[in-house]
């Protein structure tokens, strides 16, 4: 967190960098969200803040890492006396960051209770886990996204409450897990949902720099730490020995930083002005910015502390939809402080106040936000904020200039129509991928109970009367005298749960001539935009073919990021001829390929299309032939598949319910895919009479 790492060439990284030490100054905050691509030092900087942290003391031979000085009374390897352990050997250790792997399972985080020990020998064998070793230290999260969304829930509960719980079938052990949470993610590879955004405390957007200068002191400084780490680690270290001491002074300062009621109008103000759900986003802003005042070494919470927090604690709680871009109208913001704060004499200008401004008080601004404070990739200034969606409007840009993009000979993209709530379509079956919500399958996390069965390696959800049931005939023989039961180790059984699954939706879009009125195109866009919101919902990967001309095109390679499906959808050009066949056939080896990636996840094709055919035909057959053969292909892979009619016009060919035929799928005309189309062609068949 010093300056030996070169932050500068990280746009947001300043941000991380205070959102990260008023995290440490004030647990409570409650964590950080990094938002950013890969190779921008998100791990280096949560890395970088354990090292700062000061040293714990820890009761010895606790596993829970209790405070000699307030030992948990409900610890499990209680109860503690106080001040027992504060010295001797294993009196003191360093502050741990706890990393939590992508694969982790539910008992690894929380801990695994023996089910078979408790029932029989009455003993409550606990394994801690990850939370436990986390308490009073850093946990971190990377990739986030990518992690189960009951196991994200389990966690930022933790977090909030300060105490993790293990229930399996009556049997409970709780202890205390407060820790700093980090979590890190790239958003092209899928979203969080906006439930569990809220959780995190703040959030920090970051983009590596398009400055060739900076990017180069990137490359020196590694390569010096390659060459000699020990001695680049001590080159830096005095100033990391301060950067530590003055965690400490602002943890120690902390309680006594008053948050008078102008700056709390202030925070309660700026929340209702963005239009933020719930309460929480006022906790989080409140607590941030008496940080922040701790942090600058003031008793008092100023307006700009108030500024700050709300630019680490509101970009990520706007979000309505998946499609919506995290971010914040400052000038709104600005109105917002201005208003709620009148004339009182508290909202002086920060530069004019005795006390002097809060210590990197702005995102990518003061003289403690870390790193030198010129030398920006824009040239705009030492006070100039960095856009931390730049990096994004480029891409999009440069998106636009590519060949086939809106390129010579195309039709404009007309842009879809609004989105609406489609009818859940699933994959037949029963299958055992991830856990989601579009089709059914047995699993491991939530769902239901369906049957009881031997467990086949370590038990894991006991299924208590028929275990009962199974060991009841027996208790005679085995010379029951009491009231325990004498259990044996066949007689366990374990749950068998059934519950929803994510599916990889595959899109396989006509973008042909046919495709290519206005309104039509606009109507069919809208279809997948909602096609994609729902499987957004339902937590599946997605992926993106179009055909058109001679040639189909991945546009977008499996992924769980529907923004990204979104956008490359928004710039679709349509026109040239119709080749349905090498669509199809793109899609057999896309399905093949991520079939022995992922093998447990099932796939759901949707083709979007009006059936015709009109590409260059093998040779001594017609384009409507291949098509056929193509689809025979896929329905021999076993692929579900919808075909969505597009067709429209008093005359109808057919042909996208024939493709269906041949796929051995289902075909949806356009103005079905609706949840309520039903009723909407009731009140439009009502209309019409009236």
């Amino acid at each position: 967190m010093s300056n030996r790492y070169p932050f500068t060439a990280v746009v947001g990284m300043d941000d991380l960098r205070l959102a990260l030490l008023i995290n440490a100054v004030s647990p409570a905050v409650g964590g950080v969200l990094v938002r950013g691509e890969k190779g921008t030092a998100k791990s280096t900087a949560v890395r970088a803040l354990a090292g700062l942290l000061p040293p714990l003391a820890v009761v010895d031979g606790c596993r829970f890492a209790c405070d000699p000085a307030a030992p948990d009374p409900q610890c499990p390897d209680g109860p503690h006396e106080p001040a027992s352990g504060a010295s001797g050997p294993g009196g003191v250790r360093p502050t741990r960051l706890v990393e939590l792997p992508v694969g982790v399972s539910e008992d690894r985080i929380v801990g695994s209770l023996d089910l078979e020990r408790a029932l029989a020998e009455g003993v409550k064998a606990y394994e801690p886990g990850l939370l436990a070793a986390a308490h009073r230290g850093v946990l971190y999260i990377d990739e986030v996204n990518l992690l189960g969304d009951h196991l994200v829930d389990l966690l930022l509960d933790a977090a909030a409450m300060g105490r993790s719980y293990v229930e399996r079938e009556g049997v409970s052990v709780r202890h205390a897990a407060r820790f700093l949470l980090v979590g890190t993610m790239n958003p092209e590879e899928g979203e969080l949902r906006p439930q569990l955004l809220d959780r995190f405390g703040l959030t920090v957007e970051i983009a590596a720099t398009r400055e060739p200068e900076q990017r180069a002191e990137v490359v020196r400084r590694r390569l010096a730490y390659d060459a000699d780490p020990e001695g680049f680690a001590a080159r830096w270290a005095e100033e990391e020995r301060a950067l530590a001491q003055r965690i400490v002074v602002a943890q120690e300062l902390l309680p006594q930083v008053v948050l008078g009621d102008v700056a709390l109008r202030q925070i309660t103000a700026t929340c209702a002005a963005f239009e933020v759900d719930g309460l929480r986003a006022d906790i989080v802003m409140a607590r941030t910015a008496v940080a922040l005042a701790a942090w600058a070494g003031r008793t008092t919470v100023l307006a700009e502390d108030v500024r700050t927090a709300a630019k680490l604690a509101l970009p990520h709680r706007r979000r309505r939809n998946p499609f919506d871009a995290p971010g914040l109208d400052e000038e709104k913001l600005e109105q917002a402080l201005e208003q709620s704060a009148g004339q009182d004499p508290d909202d002086t200008d920060p530069d004019t106040d005795p006390d002097g401004p809060p210590d990197g008080g702005g995102p990518q601004g003061g003289p403690d936000s870390g790193g030198p404070q010129d030398g920006r990739q824009d040239g705009s200034g030492p006070d100039a904020p960095a856009d931390p969606g730049s990096s994004k409007e480029t891409d999009a840009t440069s998106e636009k200039k590519q060949p086939g993009n809106g390129s010579s000979g195309d039709a404009p993209a007309a842009p879809a129509a609004e989105p609406y709530r489609t009818r859940l379509y699933q994959v037949p079956g029963t299958g055992e991928g991830a856990a989601g919500r579009r089709s059914r399958a047995r699993t491991d996390a939530g769902g239901h109970t369906i049957r009881a069965a031997r467990p086949t390696g370590a038990l894991q959800r006991l299924h208590l009367v028929a275990t009962l049931t199974a060991a009841a005939p027996h208790q005679l023989a085995r010379g029951r005298d009491g009231r325990a039961l004498r259990l044996r180790r066949d007689d366990f059984r374990e749950q068998v749960r059934e519950g929803r699954e994510s599916n990889l939706v595959l899109f396989v879009v006509d973008a042909s001539g046919s495709m290519a009125a206005r309104q039509r195109m606009s109507a069919v866009k809208g279809a997948v935009l909602s096609l994609l919101m729902d499987a957004y919902q339902r937590r599946d990967k997605i992926g993106l073919i179009t055909f058109r001309g001679a040639e189909a095109t991945l546009a977008l390679p499996p992924t769980s990021s529907v923004e990204v499906g979104a956008a490359r959808l928004e710039q679709l050009p349509t026109g040239g001829r119709t080749p349905l066949a090498a669509g199809l056939l793109r899609a057999h080896e896309t399905l093949r390929l991520e079939r022995l990636r992922d093998p447990r996840r099932r796939a759901l094709l949707v083709v979007v299309t009006d059936g015709r055919a009109t590409g260059r035909p093998q040779a001594g057959g017609s384009a409507l032939a291949d098509a056929r053969r193509a689809a025979q292909l896929l329905a021999a892979q076993g692929t579900a598949a919808i075909v969505v009619d597009c067709e429209s016009g008093p005359v109808r060919l057919g042909l996208a319910a024939e493709l269906a035929g041949h796929l051995g799928g289902t075909a949806v005309r356009l103005d079905e895919l609706a949840a309520d189309s039903v009723t909407r062609l009731v009140q439009t068949i009502r209309k019409e009479a009236a």
